[in-house]
């Protein structure tokens, strides 16, 4: 089912092009590229990982069908994840070695 409204704060319906419009705006009057919307939905996903949410979590969140769509699509994008990984590797490691 596709949603053509969004729910603002008020409780009331406001049609999906009134946030397109009020984002392009924004990025307008900062000097920004214009972005295509679904890119929130990526930028949430990837910071949702980075503060360490689980994949089912986000899967949930984003109303995948399976975790291994979300792991295929998010896993690989933040530089800090991979950052983070490495070093709780190699903490792990100091560990094992000692």
């Amino acid at each position: 089912m596709i949603f053509n409204f969004v729910l603002c704060k008020n409780g009331n319906y406001k049609p999906k092009s009134n946030l397109f419009n009020s984002i392009a705006r924004i990025l307008k009057k900062a000097e920004l590229p214009s972005l295509p919307i679904h890119s929130t939905r990526h930028t949430h996903a990837v910071l949702q990982l980075e503060a360490g949410a689980s994949m089912k979590y986000i899967q949930e969140r984003l109303g995948h069908g399976s975790m291994q769509i979300t792991a295929d699509v998010y896993s690989h994008i933040s530089k800090k994840i991979e950052q983070d990984t490495m070093d709780k590797f190699e903490e792990h490691m100091k560990n094992v070695l000692e």
